[in-house]
């Protein structure tokens, strides 16, 4: 089975004076400005990283949710933040690591087994076998 996913990206003018727009094709929005100033100087707008990051929490989620399953789990909360790095290399800019903080909450589950479980997911998440960059996690099990 393949499932396939759009997104797509308008870009007008030039690097650094020029403006974007980000859509992604379930409508869950469109034409999200994003840009230079967004990416490297703070200004208000999305850009690249900030999407991917969204993308390998969620995606972590999802799979932490069906790792747990199988163990039997069931977690009453899973909340997760990605912090992806952007650094400047020799060839040009490079996304080199994600790191992925992780609160949750799952009743029967011990902190042992909890982190076991958070860190196949790291390593199963679809996302995750995508980004060709160091991922860590910091799994926080809150009951």
């Amino acid at each position: 089975m393949t499932i396939k996913k759009q997104a797509s990206a308008h870009w007008e003018g030039g690097l650094k004076d020029g403006t974007g727009k980000i859509s992604v094709g379930s409508g869950a929005f469109s034409d999200l400005p994003y840009g230079f100033k967004a990416r490297f100087e703070g200004v208000k707008g999305s850009n690249p990283e900030e999407l991917i990051g969204a993308a390998h929490a969620g995606c972590f989620s999802m799979a932490l949710s069906m790792i747990l399953g199988e163990a039997g789990l069931t977690a009453t909360a899973i909340d997760t933040q990605a912090e992806v790095s952007l650094e400047e290399k020799p060839d040009g800019f490079a996304i080199t690591a994600v790191h992925l903080t992780l609160k949750a909450s799952v009743p029967g589950a011990s902190e042992e087994q909890f982190k076991e479980l958070a860190n196949k997911a790291k390593v199963g998440c679809p996302v995750s076998k995508v980004l060709n960059a160091d991922i860590t996690l910091d799994a926080s099990l809150v009951n």
